[in-house]
């Protein structure tokens, strides 16, 4: 039976760009699963489409048990949906804003305000609840926007790049409130372009690249299958990384990752805490001073590398799936910009 969030082979071009190439998915009630990708890959095409926003061109999807293509009106009363940008109008005050929501959702004035009121405070937003959205910072929209559209409390959740724009503190707010949604039954589809977010969030991750899934499983699946350790080294000077990235190639078991900025090397390795004693002394007998060395398990980082040849971008450098649609984002990023710099913080 197919879970509350389910879509078999989803395809969406765009003249000659495939945006999504057989997507397969399939989410179980009450789980959370990582939409994970490199910039353009599919994710939110995939979202638009699961969420009736755009038709695909072929293929099977079903949400909260309804067929998108055949009642998207139905879906859309089972779903809330937070984009990429905050859809907010910027004119009225958040209590409005949240307020407005709930009553296009049919909700009585009563309800509808005292819904607003708990969102508010779940927000952390009730000290300027009452200030036009045009004064807000750029996080404070965001999570604005974030609690429009939890007013009706949906059964499934989609949620494309949700943090982008917080600082730490509201990021990690915003997990507990994630985390509280999942726990009461929500159904949940995330994309992210923070790794840590999918570790710390999903029971589930799936990959996507060039339109397709191309892997899928728990984050320590994910991880198993990048296989073995890692040591990262730090070096002190760095005209001697190179050198440094010749003495690790002897010892590892693949591509050296190196980070000219940061200093930073890592290569994969099997032979743990003895291996690294013999870097180090190999290190040492080449004159090569360094600030830390260390030994680890892969992360998501390494598993992206591993399945897509690159290592995951931020969000801030995200493109947009669509073709046509840059020059839109452009704008709102920078119509962003001139708000975040009028905004009260």
């Amino acid at each position: 039976m197919p879970g509350a969030i389910y879509a078999e082979g989803l395809v969406k071009t765009f003249g000659d760009v495939r945006a999504l190439d057989g997507v397969d998915l399939d989410v179980p009630e009450g789980a959370v699963l990582g939409l994970l990708g490199p910039n353009g890959a599919g994710k939110t095409t995939a979202v638009r489409c699961l969420t009736t926003l755009l038709r695909p061109d072929s293929g099977k999807a079903v949400v909260a048990g309804v067929d998108v293509l055949r009642h998207p009106d139905a879906v859309r009363r089972s779903i809330g949906l937070s984009g990429q940008f905050a859809a907010v109008d910027e004119y009225l005050t958040g209590r409005e804003n949240l307020q407005m929501v709930g009553q296009l959702y049919q909700m009585r004035a009563k309800a509808a305000k005292a819904r607003a009121a708990e969102l508010l405070e779940q927000f952390h937003l009730v000290d300027a609840a009452d200030r036009p959205a045009k004064t807000y910072s750029g996080g404070m929209r965001r999570r604005l926007d974030l609690a429009a559209a939890l007013v009706v409390s949906p059964p499934v959740m989609f949620m494309d790049e949700p943090t982008t724009g917080l600082d730490p503190r509201n990021r990690q707010q915003l997990w507990e409130v994630i985390k509280q949604l999942v726990s009461g039954g929500t159904t949940l589809l995330l994309t992210t372009q923070y790794l840590e977010e999918a570790d710390h969030l999903a029971h589930d991750i799936a990959v996507v690249d060039h339109g397709r899934v191309i892997a899928q499983g728990t984050s320590d699946e994910l991880k198993a299958r990048t296989g073995g350790e890692r040591v990262e080294v730090v070096v002190q000077d760095r005209e001697r990384m190179a050198t440094a990235a010749e003495v690790l190639r002897g010892f590892g078991k693949g591509e050296t990752a190196v980070e000219e900025h940061t200093r930073r090397l890592t290569v994969p390795v099997t032979g743990g805490a003895k291996l690294l004693a013999e870097i180090i002394r190999e290190l040492d007998t080449r004159g090569i001073g360094i600030d830390d060395i260390g030994l680890r398990r892969p992360t998501l980082d390494d598993v992206f590398l591993s399945l897509t040849g690159h290592a995951a971008q931020g969000a801030d450098g995200d493109q947009p799936d669509a073709p046509g649609e840059r020059k839109t984002r452009d704008e709102r990023s920078e119509r962003n910009e001139r708000n975040g710099k009028e905004a009260v913080k």
